[in-house]
């Protein structure tokens, strides 16, 4: 091959049209870079533009039909790194040879592209309608033309230029500008010739030529480990499912009758072990948590979030990354296998997922292209002040596009079983922790955001039409009416809400000395009022052991061994009433200490005899109450519940029948007080031998060990407005459950 075979006119001076546009170029001010750079036509043939800054030389290598391919130097048009050389209209491709000063690069001009993003995807996206819209956006892994790289495209409608940047250009923003695809306000660029691991983000010139601090992707897939704030090209996420059985069986074990009892657990302070991060990672987890879990009993973990989160003091509440599995614990294959291995113990796996707001970090979406794009531009409504966070402007497609898909992705690409939305409250109302003046009314004047609930009901019905065996539960704290309803009744489309009151109710109980709990039943008995207007989770979560509230143990009243026997009642009970369950992580080892997100567990308390009691109690609760039908399949029917006693407040004595149909029903009787009843009298709708399942006054937890002497049959003596009844020895501060020997 000869340079002459590529012909090029002799070098003319550079008009001062092409001058300017150069110098826009070069100093990174041009709008439309694919308007000068890549190949145009020119007479007969073609010429081709590139820009390398600090290259030594530039050498174009045509492609030829039937031929060898041509190689020719190109002629530096601009000392500051504007090469051209001219190409037949017949070669059908090029590429590039590039000195360097260490050495030679061959490569592909990412100007030598089309489009890359498909009409209807973009339509689509701009209608907020897209269901994989992680597919179009973000760092992908592909072939173009046959060349291999990473598509590239971010939303930045009102950029004046956006740029990706890494490792690959050395940060430099002039050197991969992107190209805009009007209407969409997408922007996107081929680069070839690298792969995963690259590390990346975006340079954004706003309007009126200000450039941003670097963004990192929105829709990233994976991040740098924090403090660094990059994203990172991840692989393909190929994960070989062996989870058949859990996702065929999934619906049943998560429909509103069935079983479920929570273990939530926060990753990074769980356990803590030696690693090069200093993080367990998911290996590791899977290897200590699933074990742990399933012999306890529970059917279900649920974590905190683990979308990329900047802040380790926000426990993950503070998300950036809304697709990425935080980098803290190993990779997303990683995290994918964690949740596999999960399901194939037979546990789900629910994910905290934050929608309600955003940091304001400047790595972040806060101004992402130089204006209010994902948040509200008026303070009033898009800032958080109890978390200084921002909020997203739930009425702009493109944002409730983006929150949707990222819903979505979880659920579809690491089969999560649930996502538990944070903050909900904080999403219906716009004046929510507002004072009068500091919130703008709704189109109608009143305090509803009508598009934070166009929004969930959009989310609930694109889960039910997508992933209808999914979960969504809203950790809701408000009396907002029909959470759990269906959006064609007016409800917002969950299929479980946390009952905030019950656990503000019977906390309160609980930490009153029993001396005076007399005065206080009604904390106990107030719930069912209305325990069957939404499908409830009872939750003891992480937020009632933080922030100088103390640790359940250290809230119950009393001596030690008291405490103890306080707790492990009050699980007894919680088990017991209507609802899911929901405990967080070091209850079930009576943990002294406040949880702190930098220490782990207590794991010592399991070698105490009070501790492991209490443990050991949970796992009783749990397998008691996957056995027993009555203790959940009508937790949403008013008669799945029946009170026994309700009235006996000078005594603190509180009984009930839990039933369901075709299923022997269980008796629940609390004595919430540290005197011993003996001859107890309690009403039962079964005549013959009833026996104790569950006492949790029993010696191997650490309780006294008061216990019924002899079998217990029924009479036939009226109590309680049945025909049948027992007489009772009832424990001090435990809790019983009795059943039916035969049903």
């Amino acid at each position: 091959m000869t340079d002459t075979e590529l012909s090029q006119p002799p070098a003319q001076a550079i008009a001062p049209q092409e001058q300017g546009v150069i110098d826009e170029i070069v100093e990174g001010r041009a709008h439309d870079p694919f308007s000068y750079l890549g190949r145009h036509r020119q007479g007969r043939g073609s010429v081709v533009r590139v820009f390398y800054p600090d290259a030594v030389e530039v050498r174009l290598v045509a492609e030829r039909r039937n031929k060898p391919p041509l190689e020719k130097k190109m002629e530096r048009i601009d000392e500051r790194g504007i090469y051209s050389a001219t190409i037949a209209a017949t070669s059908p491709r090029y590429s590039l040879r590039i000195l360097w000063a260490d050495g030679w690069q061959e490569t592909h001009d990412p100007y030598s592209f089309g489009t890359l993003i498909g009409d209807l995807d973009l339509y689509l996206f701009a209608e907020g309608n897209h269901r994989d819209v992680d597919r179009i956006m973000g760092a992908h892994i592909c072939e173009v033309e046959g060349v291999s790289g990473v598509r590239f495209s971010v939303w930045a409608p009102n950029a004046h230029r956006v740029s990706v940047i890494g490792d690959f250009n050395i940060w430099d923003g002039r050197r991969h500008a992107m190209r805009l695809r009007h209407g969409a306000g997408i922007w996107e660029l081929f680069v070839p010739g690298i792969g995963s691991g690259e590390r990346y983000k975006f340079e954004i010139m706003a309007q009126g030529g200000i450039v941003l601090p670097a963004k990192a992707d929105p829709y990233a897939r994976y991040a740098e480990l924090p403090p660094a704030t990059a994203s990172i090209v991840a692989p393909p996420l190929e994960h070989a499912w062996q989870d058949g059985d859990w996702m065929a069986q999934r619906a049943e074990r998560q429909a509103v009758g069935a079983p479920i009892s929570i273990y939530e657990l926060h990753v990074p302070s769980w356990q803590r072990i030696n690693s090069s991060t200093g993080y367990i990672s998911w290996n590791d987890l899977g290897d200590r948590l699933i074990p742990y879990v399933t012999e306890l009993g529970f059917t279900h973990i649920e974590l905190m979030p683990i979308t990329e989160y900047p802040f380790s003091g926000s426990w993950g509440y503070q998300p950036l990354s809304m697709y990425a599995p935080t980098s803290r614990h190993g990779t997303p294959a990683e995290f994918a296998r964690f949740v596999d291995r999960c399901h194939q113990a037979g546990l789900g796996v629910i994910m905290d997922w934050v929608p309600a707001h955003f940091p304001a970090d400047a790595h972040g979406l806060a101004l992402f292209d130089g204006t209010h794009l994902y948040e509200h531009s008026d303070p009033r409504e898009g800032y958080h002040q109890d978390w200084h966070t921002l909020i997203y402007n739930f009425g702009r497609t493109e944002v409730r596009n983006f929150l949707t898909g990222s819903a979505l992705y979880w659920l579809k690409n690491f089969h999560i079983d649930g996502l538990r939305v944070d903050a909900v409250a904080s999403m219906l109302y716009r004046d929510y922790s507002r004072k009068d003046g500091e919130w703008c009314p709704n189109i109608y004047g009143g305090r509803e955001n009508l598009e934070a609930v166009s929004f969930m009901r959009e989310l609930s019905g694109i889960i039910r039409d997508y992933c209808q065996d999914a979960a969504l539960i809203a950790e809701e704290s408000t009396a907002w009416p029909g959470v759990t309803a269906p959006p064609e009744t007016g409800g917002l489309g969950f299929r479980f809400k946390w009952n905030m009151g019950w656990m503000h109710d019977t906390l309160h109980y609980m930490q009153e000395d029993p001396l005076w709990r007399r005065h206080h039943g009604s904390n106990l008995t107030f719930g069912m009022v209305y325990a069957y207007t939404e499908h409830f989770i009872l939750p003891l979560s992480h937020d009632e052991v933080v922030h100088g509230k103390g640790s359940l143990l250290s809230r119950m009243p009393g001596d030690d061994w008291r405490r103890h026997a306080n707790l492990r009642a009050y699980f007894a009970l919680m088990w017991a009433y209507p609802g899911k369950k929901l405990l967080f992580m070091g209850g079930e080892m009576a943990q002294w200490e406040e949880w702190h997100n930098d220490r782990e567990l207590a794991w010592h308390r399991l070698g105490d005899t009070l501790g492991r009691g209490v443990h050991d109690t949970v796992a009783l609760l749990n397998r008691t109450y996957r056995q027993e039908v009555a203790l959940h399949a009508h937790d949403y029917y008013q008669d799945g519940f029946r009170w026994v006693i309700a009235d006996d407040t000078e005594n603190a004595v509180f009984a009930w029948l839990r039933e369901a149909p075709e299923a022997r029903p269980v008796l629940v009787v609390c004595n919430m007080t540290p005197v011993v009843h003996h001859a107890y009298r309690i009403g039962v709708p079964w005549g013959g031998e009833w026996v104790e399942q569950v006492n949790t006054d029993r010696t191997e937890f650490g309780g006294s060990g008061v216990t019924q002497s002899a079998p217990l049959w029924t009479k036939q003596e009226n109590a309680h407005g049945m025909e049948h009844s027992l007489v009772l020895t009832l424990p001090p501060l435990a809790v019983l459950y009795l059943v039916p020997r035969h049903s």
